[in-house]
């Protein structure tokens, strides 16, 4: 069986098939589906899905593009709902200098901010980091005593090289349909992830692997990350499901939820 640690099945391409996605995940091959919340309402809404379909987790914080939204009521719905037995993680949190949709420093600001509320609540972080890893690194460093229950890198886009800095948080990482591509070259970041640290998800609707780029893509897809690291470490894809399984379970549910 797989997971699909990161979906936005809540987007306006997805929502009407919310209940059909849910209802053909097994038959597709996955266990569940963790929907990831971006500001305060997405966040709302990934915890109202979880309530209502029992293969569906959330994900609950503010993304870098919405981190100039970030207050006092995002942080306390966070808090407030951190232990609710269907929310696993923290996130997708981090820095984004690609859109720079919010100022640099805001992002840095609200980072390091759901960083602590992480720790103090006590549960893993999902990070976004898009041309960011050097000050991804050095807010990690400077926040290494925080970092306690577990940090896992959402869509990895980073190098082969820098797999071993970020190897010192103790990192997950996980890949999307982006390693399809034809001209991703991410070979050398496949086998470079420790496979105790190795995940898989989809980002649905977006990423969508080949062959079905231009269309939304969908929990089902998954299939295809599976397939392609199975295929670059000439394996049995059965062996990518399990490892890819274990190690989520392990990052989201060591602490008792």
């Amino acid at each position: 069986m797989i997971i699909d640690s990161h979906t936005h099945i809540s987007d306006e391409r997805l929502i009407g098939r919310v209940k059909e996605i849910s209802d053909n995940l097994l038959s597709d091959g996955l266990e569940s589906v963790y929907e990831v919340g971006f500001d305060l309402q997405s966040s709302k809404s990934a915890l109202a899905l979880a309530e209502k379909y029992d293969n569906i987790y959330a994900i609950i914080g503010t993304h870098p593009h919405d981190a100039k939204f970030y207050d006092s009521k995002c942080e306390e719905f966070y808090a407030q709902n951190a232990s609710h037995k269907k929310v696993v993680a923290i996130g997708e949190i981090g820095l984004d200098y690609y859109y720079d949709k919010s100022e640099r420093d805001v992002q840095r600001d609200v980072f390091a901010r759901q960083i602590v509320l992480a720790d103090k609540v006590g549960l893993p972080i999902v990070l976004h980091i898009r041309d960011a890893y050097g000050d991804a690194a050095e807010i990690l460093d400077a926040h290494k005593d925080k970092l306690n229950h577990g940090v896992l890198l959402h869509c990895y886009s980073g190098s082969a090289e820098m797999i071993k800095q970020f190897n010192k948080y103790d990192c997950y990482y996980a890949l999307g349909g982006v390693i399809t591509f034809k001209n991703a070259k991410k070979d050398d970041v496949i086998k470079s992830i420790p496979e105790n640290r190795l995940l898989v998800e989809t980002d649905s609707p977006y990423m969508t692997p080949v062959p079905y780029r231009g269309q939304p893509n969908e929990p089902k897809f998954v299939n295809l990350v599976v397939d392609k690291i199975a295929s670059v470490k000439s394996v049995d894809r059965k062996i990518i499901e399990k490892i890819t399984y274990e190690n989520t379970k392990r990052l989201f549910f060591k602490y008792g939820k």
